[in-house]
């Protein structure tokens, strides 16, 4: 069996209390200009200025008084709509990739076999860089390299290829991160070209599907995609073979500079990709990269910056997002934009994109506005809860849904306790239904699956593709069905108990005690659980078992002999409503059991928990 692994979450105790203290909101000073002489020049935001009457004709400056600009305040986030214009969103492109040895200088001097060989783990465990080689990548047609498009009539590489992703890496089909050299023309405006497989997911277009909604809705920015059939040369290794067919990727516009640029954005701002678990925790390794003690590695783990690389005011929003004395109210309007978080918050709810709780997203805020704002970075888990199903990834319902999904990240937690930012974000869900309908998502869905499914079921796509046709056609009929699923959930997850973390048990003299966070009720009703003490994780036959506890805590008064043991905690209401702890176990069989922590008694009676 392989090693059960504790929930993504860190362990970190639900901080903020219904006694938060209220303080006054910061009032915003306007600044006082009292010389006036001939013309004043400043250079501030876009939209944000300083309107001057002047009597062009007498030289007066005019008794109007001056006004200033609440764009700073009033800053939204609104993407450049026509980058889209022109989208043919089934549209299949090909690129041609010849691949050869580069230099060790910048780690391409590997053979094509070793970028593919390797997950990101194998380089995080050995400290180094990933491996990767040299690219000459051409676009065109199925004929070949077309004539105007890039990469035509070059015999030299213009760009460096390695691989992408975080847990897709460990696949056998790798996704690829094409650079471009600088002195290419680029591809659609675009220097780095992101080629997913999807090989997690069995429709194949889910990714692409999410960012084409996300096209046409105001509050958010969307990553331009595309379907792009490659073929691979390798000469790394001496020998050429030609062109191999490597099947259909989706490529996703890379987040940077350039990215902020196009979509109308402050390309001078600030942006960072949520790394690994980043649940808006003031950790200690985010620093000023001034700092003496920063760790750029460290950093990185929760954080990823793809822009700016002052971190100040990265650092005082956090700050605040942690100040016990702020609530979620305070925090919403004096960093961040209501109707965006409102929206993007919303739009993934709605679209079962359970994987954005601490992950997948992006923080962006323009240089001169403290103002952050999110945008959706991995979209491809959306919408997948049948898939998952017929695929036996989870044993029974969990804490993945609704607004639950959100509640162990600090942030969310503290805004979802506001009465009012719920109200908005009912509204924004209703509005959101208005738009993004089930007739709307089977055509789409419809369009895009006779594009994907050709490459899907041949060649080697098909070594990869995780549904069989029948499975395919099955979870292509139901996928609309979600929407109306995942807005019921949504529902239920109001009404239900939050969840929360279970302690580490701890030994007594008589026995084991285990312990949890208190769970929170939207509803203020009271909140019992029951807990379950078993040798193994479908939790049959239990050691121990008891029900209806007032308390979060419950002692087991007897020794635990040496093994492994499996604990199960569960909270209900008064209503009778359900909701298990944040934990779960993962079979070897890859099924989540939510609720459940796994630990060890030694020889000695020590406790150890997975994992540790």
């Amino acid at each position: 069996m392989k090693k059960g692994k504790r929930g993504k979450k860190k362990r970190q105790g639900i901080e903020d209390s219904l006694g938060e203290i209220m303080r006054k909101e910061n009032s915003i000073k306007r600044l006082l200009l009292t010389v006036l002489t001939a013309i004043l020049t400043v250079s501030v935001m876009s939209g944000c200025r300083v309107v001057i009457n002047d009597d062009a004709e007498t030289g007066n400056v005019s008794d109007e008084p001056i006004v200033f600009s609440n764009s700073t305040v009033d800053y939204k986030l609104k993407d450049n709509k026509s980058l889209y214009e022109n989208d043919d969103d089934n549209s299949v492109i090909t690129m041609y990739l010849t691949v050869t040895k580069g230099n060790s200088s910048e780690a391409t001097d590997h053979t094509w076999e070793e970028v593919n060989t390797y997950s990101v783990y194998y380089y995080e465990e050995k400290g180094v860089e990933r491996y990767g080689v040299n690219g000459l990548l051409q676009v065109g047609d199925e004929s070949g390299p077309k004539a105007g498009e890039l990469g035509y009539g070059k015999q030299a590489p213009n760009c460096t290829v390695t691989i992408r992703g975080q847990s897709s890496s460990s696949y056998g089909q790798k996704n690829y991160k094409i650079k471009l050299k600088n002195n290419s023309e680029g591809w659609n405006g675009q220097m780095v070209i992101n080629l997913n497989k999807h090989q997690g997911e069995g429709l194949r277009f889910r990714n692409k599907l999410m960012y084409d909604l996300q096209e046409n809705l105001n509050d958010m920015v969307a990553l331009r995609t595309q379907f792009v059939h490659l073929y691979v040369r390798d000469l790394t290794q001496g020998e050429d073979i030609g062109f191999e067919d490597y099947g259909l990727y989706t490529q996703v516009e890379q987040a940077n500079k350039n990215f902020l640029k196009a979509h109308g954005l402050d390309r001078e701002g600030f942006l960072y990709k949520l790394n690994n678990i980043f649940e808006f925790y003031n950790y200690d390794a985010l620093k000023l990269a001034s700092d003496p003690d920063y760790d750029e590695d460290d950093f990185t783990y929760y954080l990823k910056t793809k822009g700016d690389k002052d971190n100040s005011k990265l650092l005082k929003m956090i700050e605040d997002v942690n100040d016990s004395k702020l609530s979620g109210g305070e925090i919403l309007k004096r960093w961040f934009d209501e109707d965006n978080v409102a929206t993007w918050l919303a739009f993934n709810i709605l679209l079962g994109s359970v994987d954005t709780q601490s992950r997948n997203t992006l923080l962006y805020s323009p240089l001169n506005v403290d103002k952050w704002f999110f945008i959706n970075w991995d979209c491809d888990d959306s919408m997948n809860n049948y898939e998952r199903e017929i695929r036996d990834l989870s044993a029974g319902e969990g804490w993945e849904c609704g607004i639950s999904n959100y509640w162990g990240n600090v942030f969310f937690r503290k805004i979802l306790k506001d009465d009012g930012f719920r109200e908005v974000l009912d509204k924004k869900m209703n509005e959101l239904r208005e738009l993004i309908t089930e007739e709307k998502i089977r055509k789409m869905a419809n369009e895009y699956a006779k594009v994907v499914k050709p490459y899907v079921f041949s060649g080697r796509d098909l070594l990869g593709e995780p549904l069989t046709e029948e499975e395919y056609d099955d979870v292509l009929e139901k996928f609309p069905e979600e929407l109306d699923e995942n807005y019921k959930a949504y529902l239920e997850s109001l009404e239900k108990p939050m969840p929360f973390f279970i302690g580490k048990p701890a030994l007594t003299d008589a026995g084991i005690s285990f312990i949890w966070d208190p769970s929170y009720d939207f509803q203020s009703e009271d909140i019992y659980y029951d807990v379950t003490l078993a040798d193994n994780y479908e939790l049959k036959n239990p050691i121990f078992s008891k029900n209806d506890i007032y308390m979060n805590s419950v002692t087991y008064n007897k020794k635990l002999p040496e093994g492994q043991y499996f604990l199960n905690v569960k909270a209900k209401d008064t209503s009778g409503n359900e909701q298990y702890a944040f934990d779960y176990y993962v079979s070897s069989e890859s099924i989540k059991y939510f609720g459940t922590i796994c630990f060890y008694v030694d020889s000695k009676g020590n406790v150890k928990i997975e994992g540790e």
